[in-house]
């Protein structure tokens, strides 16, 4: 596999034990573009949900709130983030639980090299083919679900971090109008959406589309018009 579509890629490392973390971390910022790191599943899940990252490995065991349990809380929302467990042995009982959530691997520690990257290679390729990587608006104006690049006649144009939330909020779900209620509960998960702050980020973002593409549904939201061939 082309490192270079690794490095592209987002990745969340959830371990409590600071050494090991501070190792592996130093290991995946090697290889990948960004990467964020947490001690614990409460962590995690206020991480996931800022970052979004395509792949997550966890531990299984951390505490009050188990790596399972994080997992759940994902897949509540993300069936497409590649997911990877770490545990320090194979237990029969949580194996059986880990493969009802649609894992890539399931490593016990030590966790080797070898097998590390080759799960991260998996998730890799599982992402760009599930996944169009360019998402077009017009003949030469797409959008980059994997860099986060928005691109406009050959000019990489800046997009903030929540103009990007929206942008993949609409592009996810294309085929339907998100309604406001949905784009409150995504990207403003945190605290309370103004009627203000969503008009400007919309007025933000729709300069730097094409004219059309995102399109507003009176009293039902929005939705985004990509360009058909």
């Amino acid at each position: 596999m082309d490192n270079n579509l690794l490095k592209n890629l987002n990745l969340l490392y959830v371990e409590d034990e600071q050494r090991i973390r501070k190792y592996a971390m130093s290991y995946f910022n090697r290889l990948l573009k960004n990467t964020f790191e947490a001690q614990n599943a409460t962590e995690a899940i206020e991480i996931y949900k800022k970052e979004k990252p395509h792949i997550v490995i966890t531990d299984i065991k951390m505490g009050k709130i188990s790596g399972l349990d994080l997992i759940k809380e994902i897949r509540k929302e993300d069936e497409n983030c590649q997911i990877i467990i770490l545990s320090a042995f194979l237990d029969t009982k949580y194996l059986l639980n880990a493969v009802e959530l649609n894992l890539v691997k399931y490593l016990t520690k030590p966790i080797k090299h070898e097998e590390i990257y080759e799960a991260l290679t998996i998730c890799a390729k599982n992402i760009y083919k599930n996944n169009p990587t360019e998402i077009y608006f017009s003949k030469n104006s797409f959008y980059n679900i994997i860099s986060k690049n928005l691109t406009l006649d050959g000019t990489i144009i800046k997009i903030t971090h929540k103009e990007q939330e929206l942008l993949n909020l609409l592009l996810s779900n294309k085929n339907r109008t998100i309604s406001y209620q949905e784009i409150e509960n995504k990207i403003w998960y945190d605290s309370d959406m103004s009627e203000n702050a969503l008009r400007v980020l919309i007025k933000k973002l729709r300069k730097k589309l094409p004219s059309g593409v995102l399109e507003n549904i009176a009293r039902v939201g929005y939705k985004i018009n990509h360009y058909k061939s």
